[in-house]
């Protein structure tokens, strides 16, 4: 409800930001009358938290961005893992509005179940980056 008591409408930028949360968060099969629909990061659960995953993961989510959000041009996907939170990734997409380009970026948190021989990569800071550029 806006704040003259109709139908609120979502702002540009919001939409796009929802749109994105909601391909990267369904995974491909979910929607039953759309079952390509989504972004395959969810096969990703299980995966080791290291530099490889961390690449299939960015491709996974620039593909399907660029398969399903016709608004956005993907410039930059980037990959951090939480040092302090294992398990914890953040997708870090950096992308341009088509229609008045815009340089935005949403930071998406994707949760793993961490293995229990933990990474082999060492880590400084709270957060360590590896992406697809």
């Amino acid at each position: 409800v806006g704040p003259t008591g109709g139908i609120a409408l979502v702002e540009r930028d919001r939409e796009i930001e929802e749109a994105i949360g909601l391909i990267l968060g369904t995974a491909p099969g979910e929607r039953p009358m759309r079952p390509e629909f989504g972004c395959g990061i969810h096969e990703y659960v299980f995966a080791p938290g290291d530099g490889a995953t961390a690449g299939r993961i960015a491709q996974e989510v620039r593909t399907s961005l660029e398969r399903w959000e016709p608004r956005i041009e993907v410039t930059d996907v980037v990959i951090a893992f939480d040092a302090i939170e294992e398990g914890t990734l953040y997708i870090d997409v950096h992308y341009t509005v088509r229609a008045t380009n815009d340089l935005r970026n949403l930071v998406f948190p994707f949760y793993t179940i961490p293995s229990s021989e933990g990474s082999s990569e060492s880590s400084s800071g709270s957060a360590r980056e590896a992406g697809v550029r």
